[in-house]
């Protein structure tokens, strides 16, 4: 279900009252957690944590650099990782430190879904955002491309 929205405030206010409550509190965690030097837009329809163009210009699909997003789809709200989906070990680590917090794991290739806020560990998604720095970031796509 992708948005129209042209800022993150117009996004959240199209949402209906608990996913919007469900978003924010996330958006809130991410936005503590978030390595210095990423951006929050709208892009891809979803709230995107993203690194600038004018610190990466040069990406394969002339695009910002995804590090994280957060969106509320159709059936689901979800937590897009870029930054442990491009490295196998931190995504061994974070599937395997989600099994530990015994809530019910359901992720696509970089989204870890979630249907009410208790399904998600905060904790974790927090760990999972401030694990990478850009730098760190930008070197790791610049080896899967």
């Amino acid at each position: 279900m992708k948005s129209d929205a042209e800022s993150v405030q117009e996004y959240l206010g199209s949402l209906p009252e608990d996913r919007r409550i469900a978003i924010k509190k996330v958006r809130a965690v991410i936005k503590k957690n978030l390595p210095h030097g990423f951006e929050e837009v709208m892009n891809w329809g979803m709230i995107t944590y993203q690194v600038p163009l004018k610190i990466v210009a040069d990406t394969y699909n002339k695009k910002p650099l995804m590090y994280a997003a957060l969106a509320s789809q159709k059936n689901h709200m979800a937590v897009y990782l870029t930054s442990i989906y491009a490295d196998p070990g931190r995504l061994k680590h974070f599937v395997s430190e989600y099994k530990k917090t015994r809530k019910r794991l359901d992720m696509g290739k970089s989204c870890v879904r979630f249907k009410k806020l208790d399904d998600l560990p905060l904790d974790l998604i927090a760990q999972a955002i401030a694990s990478v720095s850009m730098k760190q970031f930008i070197e790791v796509v610049k080896n899967i491309h």
